[in-house]
């Protein structure tokens, strides 16, 4: 949103010219792009499927969106409407002075650069962390750069992280963070373990069948990763060898949400407990070799904003 709004007012050499934003999303996408036009003094319009729920069709007003509107069974079809509908209807007065923007919610290289940011910061972070935590690990250089900027200054005495876990919907936090994991020379030693749940795994199955599928349909309650089909970027990055996808079912990532918050005091949302789960139900140490006291790895907690304590109230309920 930054780039395209500075190139706007580039090219109308106004440094006040005002955009609209679009986006389709009912979830986190959707809050960020009202969020991001707020900061900015633009306007927001959100398009998301008939399957999004009172409480984040709620929460997008809430934000700030000058129009949600509901349309379409499936992303997609929300996504489409977006583009070649709503975006494409006659201007209004408030329309007059403003360009519009569409905004993609996971399946652009601008998010997925801002998503590697996360990256830079975990190795900054772990670095400086040594110095106040017992870490029995290697420090190891990932750049030879003799530059002075923050970014460089951040990798060049890193440790060693022996794997990242992030949870899949469409693909734009794995792919930044992939992205990164690149840029800092970090792929021979650094595992990137997906994680998703049965019924939203569009990558798992991807990989398995070593093709991009598209879902029949979107059969977990963690619909926050209720992407069809994942980004193509997401899907080539999945078939590196240093990546591995696991798969679990609603009732872990359930169980994980009501530990994190007890033990943690976050109630994230089931779209990011699936990551958490993977380590209360001990499959993690089966994927990292040689997986010990001294073994480093991150737990990505997006959040989400899919959850109140009601609906994990609901949730409990089911097992």
């Amino acid at each position: 949103m930054v780039d395209k709004l500075t190139a706007l007012r580039q090219q109308r050499n106004d440094p006040l010219a005002k955009a609209h934003f679009y986006s389709s999303s009912g979830a986190n996408a959707g809050l960020a792009c009202i969020y991001g036009a707020n900061i900015f003094g633009c306007r927001a319009t959100i398009v998301t499927p008939l399957s999004t729920s009172a409480f984040l069709i709620a929460k997008l007003k809430q934000a700030g969106a000058v129009e949600v509107i509901q349309h379409g069974n499936t992303w997609p079809q929300a996504d489409e409407y977006l583009r070649e509908t709503v975006m494409m209807r006659p201007g209004t007065t408030d329309d007059d002075d403003e360009s519009r923007i569409y905004v993609p919610p996971f399946d652009a290289p601008e998010i997925w650069q801002g998503n590697a940011g996360i990256m830079y910061e975990i190795v900054r972070q772990l670095g400086e962390a040594i110095s106040h935590y017992p870490m029995n690990t290697a420090t190891t250089t990932t750049s030879t750069s003799t530059s002075t900027t923050d970014e460089n200054t951040a990798v060049e005495h890193a440790p060693n992280i022996d794997a990242v876990v992030c949870s899949v919907g469409g693909g734009s936090l794995f792919c930044g963070l992939m992205q990164a994991i690149e840029e800092l020379q970090m792929k021979d030693r650094t595992q990137v373990i997906t994680v998703e749940a049965d019924g939203v795994d569009s990558l798992a199955q991807s990989v398995a069948k070593r093709e991009r599928i598209t879902l029949s349909r979107i059969g977990s309650l963690a619909t926050s990763l209720g992407a069809r089909k994942v980004a193509q970027r997401a899907f080539e990055y999945g078939l590196e060898k240093h990546v591995r996808t696991v798969v679990l079912s609603d009732a872990e990532a359930i169980r994980a949400c009501r530990r994190f918050a007890d033990e943690e005091h976050y109630l994230v949302e089931l779209a990011c407990s699936v990551c958490p789960a993977l380590c209360y139900s001990g499959k993690l140490a089966e994927l990292i070799p040689g997986f010990n006291e001294n073994t480093v790895v991150v737990i990505v907690v997006c959040g989400g904003s899919n959850i109140s304590f009601e609906m994990m109230g609901k949730y409990l309920a089911t097992l």
